[in-house]
């Protein structure tokens, strides 16, 4: 729970706080002052969903053979969840490999698309997890 505050806690603060102003002012400044400050925390963080999200699969008896099945409503969410972390680690290396180190003024609206679907997609996590504790949907 810790882990999924901490890394859609401040994907929020930076969507709400800080982004609308980058974009505002073309700073993109203020967008790797912020990643500067939250990559020691956020990264652990994520690097604990992806733990947990493999355990707590293990947990609810979704083996690896049955990732992705999509048979029980139990395995739907399960499944659904390990998709969306999937996606969430393909943006955030593709974000600090690629984009974080050559970020300029002109670049900031796809800095700002990756910023949005993480912390959407990290709220669509939240909201699935929230199933799990009535056995899916």
């Amino acid at each position: 729970m810790l882990a999924a505050s901490i890394w859609v806690g401040g994907h929020l603060i930076l969507s709400i706080r800080y982004l609308p102003k980058a974009l505002k002012n073309r700073n993109i400044e203020i967008i790797k002052n912020f990643e500067k400050q939250y990559e020691p925390i956020g990264l652990p963080a994520l690097l604990i969903l992806v733990g947990t999200g493999v355990l707590m699969a293990y947990q609810y008896n979704v083996n690896f053979t049955s990732w992705f099945s999509f048979e029980s409503n139990i395995e739907k969410v399960v499944s659904m969840k390990l998709l969306l972390l999937v996606l969430t680690l393909i943006l955030a290396i593709h974000a600090r490999l690629f984009i974080i180190p050559k970020l300029v003024p002109e670049k900031i609206i796809l800095m700002a698309v990756h910023i949005i679907l993480v912390t959407l997609i990290g709220i669509a996590m939240l909201i699935l997890g929230s199933f799990i504790r009535w056995g899916g949907f």
